[in-house]
């Protein structure tokens, strides 16, 4: 059995500039960026390129209608390499769109075309979350479908990922908060999952340790601000990148599965979509079986929250809530009677990702999660 398997070269730098100068950016690349990263770090060092700002075409995660209107731009230049400078929503976005597209990115999604790379892709983060630079996954709503779905193949891993933690440093509170609970998230359940080895393992706990470790020290500071998580910037993107390995290679599973329900119903921020249904899964996944790995989880989360393992649940929801506030469904919209379409619709669309839980759940058990977070 294959153990561990990293594709993309990492690359890590303190700053913009060093990249630039190892990198050289001009001729031939094409930079999608969002104006306010565009503007401090590369505008600076006067960089000839074509720039595409992904905010024009949309705000929120990526969407199949996103990527369409964005490749009519970018096909108005040549260009050999694409260089994603951004959250998780333009690393997606441009892991589809090096690939070949004849008519829409949905067609990707719904299998109606296999995917095919046509440009090199260098991805370079600025969140602390996705650790999607690793990973070959891309997710998308695909809006005409009603659907919010990921792809993965050989053809959307990067040809290098890179570590630059000043780019991190203007994180708004809030995205902070959604994009390192997300990896923290990532870590777990790549660490639950049944194809993790030894080796993903390693990564998934260094990466739980270092974000809990970095939350408990913002809290102690007085809680979330860019002051308060200023010298930890760099502990939380090489975190975010470890479990980004971890999940690469080990896949994640029901927390990730049901989000995608109510995040692309109710355009909820992919981490805070996660945390949702967080610990509820993991009430599940103990009742259904207690003993083995969850125990090792559930002690580490303990040792770290100061409390039993029996009361790691509610400890750990008091803990991460006052980095983000945690609603019931009710509160974004949801109505009782979508308990049942959602929990259909996961088993339905997210077997990729169910194949990696902790132990199997019944359409009836997802459903009974939704009712307990309705």
């Amino acid at each position: 059995m294959q153990a561990l398997r990293v594709v993309p070269a990492i690359h890590y730098f303190d700053t913009f500039k060093e990249f630039n100068e190892e990198f050289k950016l001009g001729k031939g690349d094409i930079l999608v960026t969002n104006q306010w990263m565009y503007d401090p770090y590369v505008k600076p060092l006067g960089i000839d390129i074509p720039v595409i700002y992904q905010e024009k075409y949309g705000a929120g995660e990526p969407t199949d209608e996103m990527m369409d209107a964005m490749k009519v731009e970018m096909d108005q230049y040549e260009y050999d390499r694409i260089i994603a400078f951004g959250g998780g929503t333009i690393v997606d976005i441009c892991k589809v769109l090096a690939c070949e597209i004849p008519d829409k990115a949905a067609d990707l999604y719904t299998g109606k075309i296999e995917a095919k790379r046509i440009k090199e892709l260098v991805l370079v983060p600025t969140t602390c979350g996705t650790g999607s630079e690793v990973t070959n996954v891309a997710v998308a709503s695909i809006p005409s479908l009603n659907l919010k779905k990921g792809i993965a193949t050989e053809e959307t891993y990067a040809d290098h990922a890179v570590l630059i933690p000043e780019s991190l440093a203007g994180l708004p509170d809030k995205v902070f908060a959604t994009s390192s609970v997300d990896a923290l998230i990532h870590a777990v359940e790549s660490f639950l999952s049944p194809k993790a080895s030894p080796f993903t393992e390693m990564y998934s706990l260094k990466a739980i340790e270092m974000i809990m470790e970095g939350y408990k020290k913002i809290i102690e500071r007085g809680g979330n601000s860019k002051e308060n998580r200023a010298d930890l910037l760099k502990d939380f993107a090489l975190a975010s990148n470890y479990a980004g390995i971890a999940f690469g290679n080990a896949g994640c599973g029901a927390v990730h599965a049901l989000s995608y329900a109510h995040g692309g119903a109710f355009h909820i921020p992919h981490g805070e979509a996660n945390f949702i249904c967080f610990t509820e899964v993991f009430k599940m996944y103990m009742r259904k079986q207690p003993v083995g790995k969850i125990q090792e989880a559930n002690k580490i989360f303990a040792n770290v929250l100061g409390c039993a393992e029996a009361d790691v649940y509610p400890a750990l929801d008091e803990f991460l809530g006052k980095l983000i506030e945690l609603k019931p469904l009710r509160e974004y919209g949801m109505t009782e009677d979508q308990v049942a379409s959602f929990a259909k619709s996961t088993v339905d669309n997210q077997q990729r990702l169910l194949g990696n839980n902790y132990v199997p759940l019944t359409e009836e058990e997802i459903a009974e999660i939704f009712q307990n977070l309705y």
